[in-house]
């Protein structure tokens, strides 16, 4: 995994990034179809509209690299929402992740399993982006500059969570991931991010994860026609809440394409549900976090009988103190390390070594 930091004029960042991908020698063999192609540029206007900044850094990017900015944006305006034709490029586009946040005894804690193809696994990153007129903020992904979570400065926590969308049912917007990264830079709190989240066009099925260091977390179940907030549940004197691949709420449930084909996503839901907060009672809420994510309660990343999908990553983040922990591959076998970087850049060292 990738260690990144960012910092400054959203331009100049897309960059850096692409003088790293030309050192590199990383290359884009775009192969997008007439769908797509026709999806992105509807999209980049609409995320140019309310997110004209993360263009920019696109644009940065793609200049750079010498590839062409709208073919380019709307390739990452596809992902994790119509990539299913581009096996010439990279294998159809699948994902299996758990997600959720808890409060206890003033402790407000969020984890996340980030299952996957293993390929995704070298080209993953966690970076630390400190943008102008912006928060700053972690965010891991295994794409870059949008990602799968994230957290910042103000303790806000925001993650995705793939949901499969019927193709015929796909509209111009923002993809999850963008989503994740907007509401990283622009929202302070879990009712902030809820008012830009709703004002936003959204382009497939999906679940957003929000959760501010107060305690206030939620789901929103997100169609390309419906959003529907799940409340935290109030779990053995604590709060929360959970997202997998599914919806859960049963307004949305016939919303869901994958009809049950989706990496024992209620499965995992369960055992998060029935396992997170009892466990923590009289113990290190990290530790019991940790063994959660590893399945020592029941199924999380246990994939073993799967081809080709597997746990990429886990991360826990503490949300008062914006400590992250880290597991870089399959939790049962990688340790969990802190990453204290966006810590001492926002509280400062001497604070992280209390």
């Amino acid at each position: 995994m990738y260690h990144l930091r960012l910092k400054g004029n959203h331009y100049q960042m897309g960059v850096k990034r692409g003088n790293i991908f030309k050192k590199g020698g990383i290359t884009f063999p775009l192969h997008l179809d007439e769908f797509q192609m026709k999806h992105g540029k509807e999209s980049e206007k609409i995320l140019n509209k309310f997110f004209p900044e993360v263009c920019e850094e696109i644009r940065g990017l793609s200049e750079t690299i010498g590839v062409d900015y709208i073919e380019f944006v709307s390739w990452m305006l596809c992902m994790g929402c119509c990539m299913y034709n581009l096996e010439e490029n990279v294998p159809v586009e699948i994902r299996g992740c758990t997600a959720f946040a808890y409060s206890k005894d003033n402790r407000v804690i969020y984890g996340r399993n980030n299952d996957l193809p293993p390929y995704l696994k070298n080209g993953s990153s966690s970076e630390i982006y400190a943008p102008e007129n912006g928060n700053r903020f972690n965010l891991t992904t295994s794409s870059f500059i949008n990602g799968e979570e994230g957290l910042n400065e103000h303790g806000l926590a925001v993650a995705m969570t793939f949901v499969l969308t019927e193709l015929g049912k796909i509209k111009a917007g923002f993809n999850s991931c963008f989503t994740v990264r907007y509401l990283l830079e622009k929202a302070n709190t879990t009712e902030q991010a809820l008012n830009l989240l709703m004002q936003l066009p959204i382009a497939s099925n999906y679940n957003i994860l929000i959760a501010d260091k107060s305690g206030k977390m939620v789901v929103v179940e997100c169609t390309p026609n419906i959003k529907k907030i799940r409340e935290a549940k109030s779990v053995d004197d604590g709060y929360l809440v959970c997202t997998v691949n599914s919806f859960i709420s049963d307004e949305l449930k016939p919303y869901d394409f994958a009809k049950g084909d989706d990496y024992h996503s209620y499965t995992r839901y369960s055992v998060v549900m029935d396992n997170c907060i009892k466990n923590v009672k009289n113990a290190d809420p990290v530790v019991e976090t940790q063994k959660l994510l590893k399945g020592e309660y029941g199924f999380m990343c246990q994939y073993d009988d799967e081809p080709d999908f597997e746990t990429v990553w886990s991360s826990i983040f503490d949300l008062s103190n914006l400590m992250i922990y880290r597991a870089e591959g399959d939790p049962r076998r990688k340790k969990f390390i802190t990453d204290i970087r966006l810590h001492n850049i926002v509280l400062g060292r001497k604070d992280a070594e209390k």
